[in-house]
C-alpha cells in the first residue's frame, strides 16, 4: 500500500514539492533477492511481464489534466523536505563559458539548475513525464541547447531504477522542453553532443532491464532529434552505456557496450559483448578495441572518458560481470593500445556492485589528472601511476562529476547523498544542502504530533523531522531505511 501510494505521488506531483513522497525501488548496497524489488516491478508489469509505456504516458497526461481543473477549494501541497539530507545524483554538467551555471540530473527528482556556482538550485524539468534522468548534455557550441536522456541506467544486482520516456531537448537553457522520442530505449547512460554541431547528438541506450528488446545501442541524430538512427547495435540484450567524442575531430567516437538482462531466475550484468568500440566516420562503421583491454565472458560495465586537452589520451574503467573492480586502463594513441594503470589500491572501491558505478572523468586541461568513481572518489595526478583517496567528507556511491574547463580547481560531484563542491581540485569537499530529492521508500506521520514526519530512504537512512521544518531533518538510523511506525497513542 505504501509503495503504491508513494509511487503514485511521485508520478503526479512536481519534484520540487514532493521530496517527502518520492519512492525509489532501489536498494544498492544489499543483494536482496527477488523481494522486494522484483515484486515492485512485477506489480506494475503484470500480466504482460513488461510495463506498458503508452499506458504510463496516458496516466501521466490524465494526472496533469486533473491538476489543471482542480477546484480552488482543494488543499495545495506544501514542501516538507528534507532539503538538508540529499539524494541520488546521476550526472553533473557545467556551462563551458560560465562557472556560475551548473546543472544536476537526479535519479527521481528531474533536472536542477544553479546560477550561482552550485550554492542554490531550482528545478527545471518538473512538468515532464519522467523525473528519472540518466544523463544530460549541453551543446558546447551553443550551451543554451540541452539534451536530456531519461531513465537511470544504474540498476543491477538486487536493485531497480526507474525507466524513462526517451530524450528531451531545451533550446532556452531549460525553461521549456520538447520530447524527441526514443521511448523504448528505457534507460539512457550517456548523451553526447557534437562539439561543433548542436544538431548532431549521440545517445547511449541500454534498453529494458527485465526484457530483451532491439531498441538498444548507440543512436545518432543529424537534425536535432527529429529523426534517429541506431548506428551501433550489438544484440537485443546488449546496450550502449557510455560515449566519448573527440573535441576537434568529432567523427572520432568511442562507445562502451554493456550486456545486461534480468529475469526472476537469472541476472546477467556482463559477457562477451561488453566492449569498447571506435568509429572514425561519425558512427557509420566501428572497430572493437581489444589491444590491452579485458575481453571475454567476465567483462561487465565499462566507463570511458577522453582527455580534451590531449584527445589521443583516454581512460576506461572496468567492472567484471559480478560487479567487482577490474581495472582502470589508459591509452595514449587513440585506443590502438591500452595499459592498465597502477590501481591496486582501488581493488575494493567497487565492493561487489560495480554495475552501480562505471564512470571516470579526465581533467579537461591536464591529461594526467583523472577521477575514478566507485564507492568513493580516487584521483590520479600522474596519469595513473598512482591513485589517491579523495572522497573526504562525501557520501558514498559516486555517479557524477564535472571539472570546469575554465578552472580545473572548481569541481562538482554527485552521489547517493547529493551534491558536493570543491574549490581545490577535489582535495576537500563541501556539501550543498538545497535540493529536496531524497528518495523515500515509505513515510509516516505522528498521530499525536502531526508536524513530526518520519521516513525510510534510499542510502540516507531512517530520518525524521520533529518540527516539520523542511531543513530540520536528521538521521536516526543509517544505511537504507524502510518502514517506520509511530505508536498512535504513545509516541517516542
Amino acid at each position: 500500500m505504501y509503495a503504491r501510494l508513494n509511487y503514485l505521488f511521485s508520478t503526479i506531483l512536481p519534484a520540487s514539492s514532493i521530496a517527502l513522497l518520492l519512492f525509489s525501488g532501489c536498494s544498492n548496497e544489499v543483494e536482496t533477492g527477488p523481494e522486494p524489488n522484483d515484486r515492485f516491478i512485477n506489480q506494475r508489469a503484470y500480466p504482460q511481464g513488461t510495463i506498458d509505456t503508452d499506458a504510463y504516458l496516458n496516466g501521466i497526461a490524465q494526472a496533469k489534466a486533473l491538476r489543471n481543473v482542480r477546484s480552488s477549494k482543494q488543499t495545495s501541497w506544501q514542501q516538507a523536505g528534507p532539503t538538508n539530507i540529499g539524494g541520488r545524483i546521476t550526472d553533473i554538467e557545467m556551462h563551458p563559458d560560465n562557472t556560475d551555471i551548473v546543472y544536476a540530473a537526479t535519479a527521481t527528482g528531474g533536472i536542477w539548475k544553479s546560477v550561482d556556482g552550485a550554492d542554490s538550485w531550482n528545478p527545471i524539468f518538473d512538468d515532464q513525464p519522467s523525473l528519472s534522468i540518466g544523463d544530460i548534455a549541453l551543446a558546447p557550441s551553443d550551451p543554451q541547447i540541452i539534451y536530456a536522456g531519461t531513465g537511470e541506467v544504474n540498476g543491477g544486482g538486487g536493485s531497480l531504477t526507474y525507466g524513462g520516456t526517451g530524450v528531451y531537448k531545451s533550446m532556452d537553457s531549460g525553461q521549456t522542453w520538447q520530447h524527441l522520442g526514443l521511448e523504448e530505449t528505457r534507460f539512457i547512460g550517456r548523451v553526447v553532443v557534437d562539439p561543433q554541431d548542436p544538431n548532431r547528438v549521440f545517445i547511449a541506450a541500454m534498453g529494458k532491464l527485465f526484457n530483451t528488446n532491439p531498441q538498444r545501442g548507440l543512436y545518432r541524430t543529424l537534425d536535432g532529434g527529429q529523426t534517429w538512427s541506431n548506428v551501433l547495435s550489438i544484440s537485443d540484450s546488449t546496450g550502449c552505456v557510455d560515449i566519448s567524442i573527440h573535441p576537434q575531430q568529432p567523427d572520432t567516437i568511442y562507445a562502451a557496450t554493456w550486456q545486461r538482462t534480468r529475469t526472476p531466475e537469472q541476472r546477467t550484468y556482463g559477457g562477451d559483448e561488453c566492449a569498447i568500440y571506435r568509429s572514425y566516420d561519425g558512427g557509420e562503421s566501428w572497430q572493437e578495441l581489444t589491444n590491452g583491454l579485458p575481453t571475454g565472458s567476465n567483462v561487465g560495465r565499462i566507463g570511458i572518458d577522453i582527455a580534451r586537452s590531449t584527445p589521443e589520451t583516454l581512460y576506461a574503467i572496468y567492472a567484471d560481470r559480478i560487479g567487482f573492480f577490474a581495472g582502470v586502463y589508459r591509452t595514449d594513441d587513440g585506443g590502438d593500445s591500452w595499459q592498465r594503470t597502477q590501481d591496486a589500491n582501488l581493488g575494493g572501491f567497487y565492493s561487489s556492485f560495480g554495475w552501480w558505478f562505471g564512470n571516470i572523468r579526465v581533467d579537461p586541461n591536464d591529461p594526467d589528472i583523472a577521477f575514478a568513481m566507485g564507492l568513493d572518489v580516487f584521483r590520479t595526478n600522474n596519469g595513473g601511476q598512482s591513485w589517491a583517496y579523495r572522497s573526504g567528507s562525501m557520501h558514498v556511491d559516486q555517479h557524477g562529476l564535472a571539472i570546469h574547463p575554465l578552472n580545473s580547481s572548481f569541481v562538482v560531484a554527485g552521489n547517493d547523498g547529493g551534491i558536493y563542491r570543491s574549490s581545490n581540485g577535489g582535495q576537500t569537499w563541501s556539501k550543498i544542502n538545497d535540493l529536496p530529492i531524497t528518495q523515500f521508500y515509505t513515510s509516516e506521520v505522528d498521530n499525536q504530533l502531526p508536524q513530526r514526519l518520519y521516513g525510510g530512504t534510499q542510502d540516507n537512512g531512517t530520518i525524521r523531522t520533529l518540527s516539520g521544518s523542511a531543513s530540520g531533518w536528521n538521521i536516526i538510523y543509517g544505511g537504507d531505511g524502510f518502514f517506520v511506525r509511530v505508536d498512535p497513542s504513545d509516541n517516542p
